[in-house]
């Protein structure tokens, strides 16, 4: 989107932090292919990856990229009980997403009896500078990418990224798919470790932390120096979730990767100029 609007309030330490978090997303360089799916995880302990742990790590980058258009889900925690859930598609070959977004919180006097209701929701569009917001069109059921051609350039409200966990979610899911894989090499080195085995919808899934931001020592801090990204890979290297810790925040943004959307066209309106 461009257009953007400068937003006050950044708190220099936290954007350091965010800024450093998506370079670690993002650094991608040539690697070797993919070694058959083994482990040596069946026991629960946390270690070091191994080599082909790595290789399918660094792959799940390139296959979000081939994958495009995928489908995503993010949930972001926005603190005194506001979740802000997005449901898009991301084309990572233009490094643009267009979806739909709900917030729902308490408030006025469900605030004291624990409910929960709709406070907003609308049409959400972003790519790698920043996100645009815009009312959802009455009474049609189409999906968002298709609503959102219908809304010209001058509809959306557009502005640069913050650093609530919303922003941040946003920002780093559009910088996840590449086109080459990740050093599997360097990801080991790094700090990417195993965590456990897990299910998601009958299907196995090895869930890694990251690797650590650069100058983290290793077993400092309350989660002992490990990435505040973890993520879920099976077998193929194919990218199943990823949930990333905020500071401050007891609930980490989730994303949800629900595979291609073969019938989505992203939009050109809210990009177009002229």
């Amino acid at each position: 989107m461009a257009r953007k609007r400068k937003t006050s309030g950044r708190t220099p330490r936290r954007t350091l932090w965010l800024r450093t978090l998506i370079a670690i997303a993002a650094c991608g360089v040539a690697a070797g292919g993919l070694t058959a799916y083994r482990t040596l995880s069946d026991d629960a302990t946390e270690r070091p990856v191994t080599m082909e742990e790595a290789s399918r790590l660094a792959l799940s980058r390139l296959n979000l990229y081939q994958a495009s258009p995928v489908a995503v889900t993010l949930t972001a925690a926005e603190g005194g009980g506001v979740v802000v859930r997005v449901r898009a598609v991301v084309d990572y070959r233009t490094h643009r997403a267009v979806g739909s977004y709900q917030v729902t919180g308490a408030f006025g006097p469900a605030k004291s009896s624990g409910a929960t209701g709709q406070l907003d929701h609308g049409l959400i569009v972003w790519d790698t500078g920043g996100l645009g917001l815009a009312p959802a069109p009455k009474g049609d059921n189409s999906p968002p990418w298709r609503q959102a051609e219908h809304i010209p350039r001058s509809g959306w409200s557009a502005r640069s990224y913050t650093t609530d966990p919303l922003d941040a979610g946003l920002q780093l899911l559009i910088e996840l798919g590449a086109d080459r894989p990740d050093n599997p090499l360097l990801l080991a080195q790094s700090g990417a470790r195993w965590l456990e085995r897990d299910r998601i919808d009958g299907r196995s899934y090895d869930r890694f932390a990251g690797p650590r931001a650069e100058g983290a020592t290793p077993g400092a801090g309350p989660d002992g120096g490990r990435s505040p990204l973890t993520y879920w890979v099976d077998g193929d290297g194919g990218l199943r979730r990823v949930t990333m810790r905020m500071p401050g925040l007891g609930t980490p943004t989730t994303v949800e990767f629900s595979g291609r959307d073969r019938r989505a066209k992203l939009p050109e309106a809210p990009w177009v100029t002229g």
